[in-house]
């Protein structure tokens, strides 16, 4: 999430940058040389120096709100001699970010990924201070409870990849850090809902993954798979005030029809074994469904994109998934399946890179949701 907000970010303020600063800078092209429509390939690729860019935010857990981000892409080299066949590299991408929503949540961070090619290495590395007002939901007496928390986190994460041999494979290591203070917002007299440690508590969680990736296009894919399995271990020996271990297991696939059609699925399943505080159990993630509003220790979820390239540059896409949480399996029969289904738009905004941007409406069992999409909407 924290990658795909900030290669977001960077076209939308990008038009008034390159504006206000040409006498400055070498001047770039916003007309592909091909076709002659509105492209950011050139911009992209040869941007020297960090844009101060605006990104609205509209995921319906957090409320409508923005954040200010200066950001930096810099794609790689193509691929030649004994890689050539590889899928391409991502590209490196460093920001920064302040955020701000109508739930007076806020946040401040910053990241940075990218490649070390001639070691084989990827890696990601984040660290924030958030201040979130979100809404869990326990089951209490067979009723269900809504409870409404103010979550105080100072977050940390690294990740560190290596390539296996001259494939697609990779195996790493992760490690997540967090000091975290939660409270209730509306009801504090219900502060007893939360176990002792749920109040404040250390995360301390060293983890480790593997992951196949022979995706033709980091951002839009148009065909490839991509296959990730982590398990990340929280316990006391590491300095964490919770013993559970946490599994995650995802994979997409693309396949292209033809130039016309994209055809995407999608499927990830979560997995905790032990003590978990509630803000950080699995939750069911597909468009049109709060973060953290169906959860368990274990949930399953499956999706499906197309995409209909209806001209060279503007696209129509349609989705729809299902899946359900639960605590232990033999309440799996039991548990409420979710769904979604929406449709959105995309535009190919850097034709070199591959590169869509758009919007999507999106419908869950409760409400609707509006998301800003640049590149695809599935970013693990």
């Amino acid at each position: 999430m924290v990658i795909r907000r900030l290669i977001l970010l960077l076209s939308l303020q990008v038009f008034l940058y390159i504006q206000v600063n040409a006498q400055h800078t070498r001047k770039f092209s916003l007309r592909d040389s091909l076709d002659g429509a509105v492209d950011l390939s050139d911009w992209i690729i040869n941007a020297h120096g960090f844009v101060p860019v605006p990104y609205p935010i509209t995921e319906p857990a957090l409320g409508y709100g923005a954040a200010i981000v200066p950001v930096l892409i810099s794609p790689r080299k193509q691929r030649t001699g004994k890689y050539a066949h590889l899928a391409p590299s991502p590209p490196t991408i460093t920001g920064a970010a302040v955020m701000y929503t109508s739930s007076k949540s806020w946040a401040v961070g910053a990241g940075r990924t990218g490649s070390i090619e001639k070691w084989n290495l990827r890696y990601a590395i984040t660290a924030a201070y958030t201040n979130m007002n979100l809404s869990y939901y326990k089951t209490i007496l067979n009723k269900e409870q809504e409870l409404d928390l103010n979550i105080e986190m100072i977050p940390a994460f690294l990740r560190l990849k290596k390539r296996i041999g001259y494939s697609n494979f990779h195996g790493g290591v992760q490690y997540f850090f967090a000091k975290t203070k939660a409270k209730l917002r509306n009801t504090p007299h219900l502060d007893s809902l939360l176990g002792p440690k749920e109040l404040e508590n250390t995360s301390s969680i060293p983890g480790i993954l593997v992951e196949y990736d022979s995706r033709d296009n980091t951002f839009t894919p148009n065909k490839g798979v991509k296959a990730h399995i982590n398990a990340n271990w929280s316990d006391h020996i590491f300095g964490s005030d919770y013993d559970y271990v946490k599994m995650n297991g995802f994979g997409y696939a693309y396949l292209e029809f033809s130039p016309a059609w994209v055809c995407g699925f999608r499927g990830d399943m979560q997995q905790v074994i032990g003590d978990v505080p509630i803000y950080f159990l699995p939750s069911i993630d597909l468009r049109g469904i709060p973060k953290g509003r169906y959860q368990g220790k274990t949930n399953v979820l499956v999706e499906t994109e197309q995409r209909w390239n209806v001209t060279k540059r503007w696209s129509a896409v349609f989705f729809g998934g299902t899946g359900k949480a639960f605590d232990q399996y033999s309440d799996f029969g039991s548990s409420q399946w979710v769904y979604n289904f929406g449709t959105g738009f995309r535009y190919k905004l850097a034709r070199k890179l591959g590169l869509y941007m758009g919007a999507d409406i999106a419908r869950g069992p409760e409400q609707y949701g509006f998301y800003i999409q640049f590149g695809n909407a599935w970013m693990k």
